[in-house]
């Protein structure tokens, strides 16, 4: 990515004025694990993902993969048991705690001396590390460049006037031959600049579901797009 310029301009497809001024605090966010609110998880693991996931690996092994805002992604499990390296960062030390135990993996946890009163959480056999912190300031811990990264739902989490930041980081992340896996919701990856990645579109499904009713909307699509070095 040497000589690439490292920003991208995220816009919403179908924004609005609710949804650019719509802000989450991180502690708005911790008390959605606490309080049960994650309808966001997915307890089979991404279908898409699962679908796609010989096109994102190539049948390779040995790679680098990040999850931002990964909470308890089943899907980090998938990768470490096909014998890569999983790191993710996410701000509910429940949520992480809940994956190790849900996953039935032992672990460590230890400070992070770059970021004081931020942890990492490491499983017993070294191939899923997790970060509790903010995506935010995970760059600060020197963390390296990344094969991969599935990006699903953490862009749309993400609030809008942070997302040109988000994109900023992520790019900070990306090593040589990158691949990014992004699903997302009315959103339209087409607007990042060309030069800086080339952009397929994987699938496109009807994600809609009746608890969607109560957002005051009658539609909701969700797409997958492969991201790799231009």
């Amino acid at each position: 990515m040497d000589g690439i310029r490292t920003s991208l301009d995220i816009e919403e497809y179908s924004d609005t004025e609710v949804q650019k001024n719509q802000v989450l605090t991180l502690e708005e966010w911790q008390d959605k694990w606490v309080n049960g609110n994650t309808a966001f998880h997915q307890e089979q693991g991404h279908r898409l993902l699962k679908k796609h996931l010989d096109t994102f690996l190539k049948g390779e092994s040995g790679l680098r993969v990040f999850f931002p805002l990964c909470g308890k992604a089943v899907e980090m499990k998938w990768f470490a048991d096909r014998g890569h390296s999983v790191v993710g960062v996410e701000i509910s030390e429940l949520g992480i705690r809940e994956f190790f135990t849900e996953q039935n993996l032992s672990y460590s946890e230890e400070p992070v001396t770059e970021i004081p009163g931020t942890k990492i959480f490491k499983s017993s056999s070294g191939n899923i590390s997790l970060y509790c912190c903010s995506i935010f300031d995970l760059p600060r811990t020197n963390i390296g460049k990344f094969d991969m990264i599935w990006d699903r739902g953490a862009l749309v989490a993400i609030n809008p006037g942070d997302r040109k930041c988000y994109a900023d980081t992520m790019l900070s992340l990306l090593g040589k031959k990158f691949q990014y896996l992004l699903c997302v919701l009315s959103y339209d990856p087409t607007k990042h600049p060309g030069k800086i990645c080339n952009i397929h579109c994987l699938e496109k499904v009807d994600a809609f579901e009746e608890r969607h009713k109560s957002w005051g909307i009658d539609y909701l699509f969700e797409k997958l797009y492969l991201l790799t070095e231009k």
